[in-house]
């Protein structure tokens, strides 16, 4: 028992309780109490009193029981990761420390506790650090200016001129080009998601596919070629091997914001986003951070404490690929759309997380009225604020892209940031907003250059290709999508969202319409 652990380590070093006590911080009768059985040190406490005896964190809430007697414990092994908060807290604390939070003195706890097996023990550790980390303040030197709400995120922004959109024809002729733009570049990176850039550049040569310029084909390797790759070459899709654009979660989103805004309309409330994903998709359709948000959703936390809770994920890409609707129903209107992106964002993301979907639906609001892609840049970064990191690594981009970088060397200097081998790195908002804003840049506004740069470059390559596709499709409307990259979908998509198993793009293009004239 733990009483009787803790009178035999005070007996190990000839301590006094009274000693026992002035180690702890705590006051003889406490000491009594512990030792008796009558109260039991807190989890703090525990970690203190572990730490001071050489002993394993953890180790003293051992308790065998009987079988009889026991109360069976969750499987915790059997949880995903991404529903496991303890099993993520080396990616929790580089995430912390990343926002500028005062930790580094706990450090050495995360990557202890990290090493414990899985189990209630390492459950109880993460809490305790949850706890901490929620009372640690911001780093004095912290050079970056990133709040989450928007107020305060409206008041650093500079916000872009709203201008008239073109007329229902032209906007539906790019209404129809931004979703088809955006379901073929997901369709091109979806058959590589997860595909590291080392692998992906040699099987794309091998497969006489590099610089990229089609989509990958189930032909174009057997399974000679593709046992020679880690990556599960054989159990993807491919645009040879469909009928029309298959499901994913790049997709989904676009059409959960349809379905969002045709029951709420404009005025919806981030409390409306939450309940539309308990009631459309089941738990498995969501990833990382959105998987922690609909988790904590059904535990009673509502926005925005939905997207802080135990969230390590809470700046990956997840909400950058959800901001395009509101890009499409505000054409013109950046900060309206940005606005919209906000209030999607934040039940599951804070800071460069959030920052992710307002930059993405500000550019294709834009884009509804640009021709140029620096200006679409600038109404994107106009809507964050500018002393984000994300700001700053955008802004480096086309810094480096006015000085005559061209891609590859683009590529280069992101990489010298982030390693796509890290999975913190690899879904993270601001590596992939670097390669997207790269892949518009270097593209001469040409359609299948454009995602062929954003897939080729690794990294999230089905959400890259898809926001970069939507940006450029929205610009250049349905005429600037070529057959080839439009016909392996013909014209359809299907979903993961109940009652919506597959649609027409055209006439989801006709509601986007609709909701682009919706009154406010």
């Amino acid at each position: 028992m733990l009483s009787e652990r803790l009178l035999a380590l005070r007996k190990s070093r000839s301590l006094s309780q009274k000693e026992m006590a002035e180690l702890f911080s705590v006051s003889r009768q406490t000491v009594v109490a512990w030792e008796q059985g009558a109260t039991a040190p807190s989890v703090e406490k525990l970690l203190a009193i572990a730490q001071y005896f050489d002993l394993a964190p953890g180790s003293l809430l051992e308790n065998p029981q009987s079988e009889q007697d026991a109360f069976p414990a969750p499987n915790y092994s059997a949880l995903h990761e991404w529903e496991n908060y303890a099993s993520q807290l080396e990616i929790e604390l580089v995430q912390s420390l990343e926002e500028g939070k005062d930790a580094a003195h706990l450090e050495g706890l995360f990557h202890e506790a990290a090493k414990l097996p899985e189990g209630p023990h390492k459950q109880a550790l993460a809490d305790l650090l949850f706890q901490m980390l929620e009372g640690t303040g911001q780093r004095s030197d912290y050079p970056y200016e990133e709040p989450s709400s928007y107020p305060a995120i409206s008041a650093l922004a500079a916000h872009a001129a709203a201008v008239p959109c073109p007329g229902e024809t032209v906007m539906r002729k790019k209404l129809l080009g931004a979703l088809l733009g955006r379901v073929c570049g997901c369709l091109l990176g979806k058959s590589v998601e997860g595909m590291r850039l080392a692998e992906l550049t040699s099987f794309l040569k091998e497969t006489g596919n590099y610089p990229m310029r089609r989509y990958i084909l189930r032909s174009d390797f057997n399974e000679g070629v593709a046992a020679r790759y880690s990556f599960p070459l054989l159990e993807r899709c491919y645009a040879d091997t469909i009928r029309c654009a298959p499901a994913d979660d790049d997709t989904n989103y676009t059409i959960m914001a349809q379905l969002l805004v045709e029951r709420h309309g404009r005025n919806f409330a981030p409390k409306n986003v939450a309940d539309l994903w308990l009631a459309l998709q089941p738990k498995n359709a969501y990833c990382t951070a959105e998987r922690v948000a609909f988790r904590n959703f059904v535990n009673g936390y509502l926005p925005p404490d939905s997207a802080r809770y135990k969230n390590p994920y809470r700046e990956w890409i997840g909400a950058q690929i959800r901001g395009d609707y509101f890009g499409y129903i505000n054409a013109g209107n950046p900060t309206a759309a940005a606005e919209m992106a906000w209030r999607d964002a934040s039940i599951s993301h804070v800071k460069n997380g959030i920052y992710g979907e307002m930059f993405i639906a500000a550019m294709i609001a834009e884009a509804a009225v640009s021709s140029d892609i620096k200006t679409v840049l600038e109404a994107g970064l106009a809507e964050i604020p500018p002393r984000s990191r994300l700001a700053e690594k955008i802004r480096l981009v086309m810094q480096e892209f006015e000085a005559g970088k061209d891609f590859d060397a683009l590529l280069e200097i992101i990489y010298s940031f982030y390693d796509d081998r890290n999975p913190h790195h690899w879904c993270h908002t601001i590596s992939n907003a670097m390669i997207v804003a790269a892949a518009l840049l270097c593209s001469g506004q040409d359609y299948g250059r454009s995602i062929c740069l954003a897939v080729q470059a690794g990294f999230d390559t089905d959400c890259n290709g898809a926001t970069v596709g939507s940006v450029l499709g929205m610009m250049l409307g349905e005429d600037g999508i070529p057959e080839t990259w439009a016909a392996p979908v013909h014209g359809r998509l299907e979903t993961d969202i109940f009652g919506v198993s597959e649609i027409s793009l055209k006439e989801a293009a006709e509601t986007t319409l609709k909701h682009l004239y919706l009154s406010k």
